[in-house]
């Protein structure tokens, strides 16, 4: 099945929404894997969308007791995300239906890169990433990890 061709190099500023666990992975973990992109979103690489309901589900998860973040950490992680994203409003005329997520709390951020004409939406949810091959969502944007989006990534000299 197709999935959305990025274009490489990756042009400047391209459009993208990251999902909640890709914002824990890059902000919270800071993960040292993904060193590459985090810096490229830094450096205005990519125009980053989001929407009320996605910040409020950041706000819920950066809150849970398993991560033992201090409510100043939340708000700066917060904080510093929102910071780099233009806020998008739920569109009341969707352009299309979009396949339904087996987790509903995954759809808001389908419907956001549709709305928003984001290239990508960044997730490791495997469900999620399975939806790119669907021809609605293929014909729209691609659905990557951000590990294949930090691969598309120019080499650092």
């Amino acid at each position: 099945m197709a999935t959305y061709p990025l274009e490489t190099p990756l042009p400047a500023g391209l459009p993208v929404v990251l999902d909640t666990n890709a914002v824990l992975s890059l902000w919270m973990f800071e993960d040292p894997a993904l060193a590459r992109l985090r810096a490229a979103i830094e450096e205005g690489a990519f125009t980053l969308f989001t929407r009320e309901d996605c910040l409020g589900e950041l706000a819920r998860v950066l809150a849970y007791s398993q991560f033992k973040q201090s409510p100043e950490r939340q708000a700066e992680i917060a904080a510093a995300y929102q910071a780099r994203c233009t806020l998008v409003p739920a569109s009341e005329t969707p352009a299309c239906e979009l396949p339904a997520c087996l987790d509903r709390d995954d759809q808001k951020f389908l419907e956001l890169a549709r709305d928003s004409g984001a290239h990508a939406l960044v997730t490791r949810d495997k469900l999620v990433l399975k939806l790119g091959r669907r021809p609605v969502i293929a014909a729209r944007f691609a659905i990557l990890s951000p590990e294949r989006l930090q691969s598309l990534l120019p080499p650092t000299t």
